[in-house]
């Protein structure tokens, strides 16, 4: 009985780790340029009547599916249609992101919500003092200029596997090892005044929420039915 107790056990910790999962989705489902967390639990969890997860099944994944592309009308909202990241750069190195919510800051540079320096392909990109974020023209290619005069193009980058990325927090991503490195992003289209929206479901994530928590139910049920057969063949054996 112990086995089965320590199964179910195992069984708990998964869904606990997968309702996470799914809360932390939820929360950002109005995140610009956010990406989905999943894991192979998710997308069996319809088909299963139990649940005896494989170690590897709890390994979350990322969906990098694109995002819809919604218009704000703001210079400094870049959205990305197609595969690749803009990057951030920071103490640690660099980081991957799709949020292209951007700001200028006191030394007239153009950095991310956090503040963090947005690469360029020649270093940071700075504008003049004298420019305004509406004379800002952010061309598909992620090139930047004002009055007709180029300040910079955006480093924009891919990678050949994204499963080598993980999550840092603040909706930006980093490599796993260093011997995975960034090349050029070709076939990626920046619009300028536009942002591109989470790919999270609501909908779906509501029913995956609604399985999880009954297949806890279940569980932690039937934890207390193995209890109690316990407690009572002890009280039987004591006589």
């Amino acid at each position: 009985m112990s086995a089965i107790t320590e199964q179910i056990s195992t069984n708990i910790d998964t869904l606990t780790h997968e309702f996470d999962i799914i809360a932390h989705n939820l929360a950002n489902a109005s995140t610009a340029g956010y990406k989905r967390r999943c894991n192979a639990f998710s997308k069996s969890l319809e088909k299963q009547k139990g649940f005896t997860p494989d170690s590897d099944d709890s390994i979350p994944s990322l969906d990098f599916s694109q995002g819809s592309i919604v218009e704000t009308g703001r210079p400094l909202d870049l959205a990305l249609y197609g595969k690749g990241f803009f990057v951030i750069e920071t103490p640690k190195g660099p980081l991957y992101t799709r949020n292209g919510v951007l700001h200028i800051n006191p030394n007239n540079q153009i950095v991310d919500s956090m503040g963090r320096i947005v690469a360029g392909q020649s270093g940071p990109i700075t504008v003049p003092l004298n420019v305004g974020t509406s004379q800002l023209s952010v061309a598909s290619d992620g090139i930047i200029s004002a009055n007709g005069t180029t300040l910079g193009t955006l480093r924009l980058v891919t990678f050949d596997d994204d499963s080598k990325l993980v999550p840092v927090g603040e909706n930006c991503y980093r490599t796993l090892n260093n011997d995975v490195s960034p090349v050029d992003a070709e076939n990626i289209i920046v619009k300028q005044g536009y942002q591109e929206s989470s790919n999270v479901e609501i909908i779906d994530e509501l029913v995956g929420m609604i399985l999880v928590s009954r297949l806890y139910e279940a569980n932690i049920k039937t934890i207390s039915a193995l209890k109690q057969t316990s407690n009572s063949l002890t009280s039987l054996a004591m006589g």
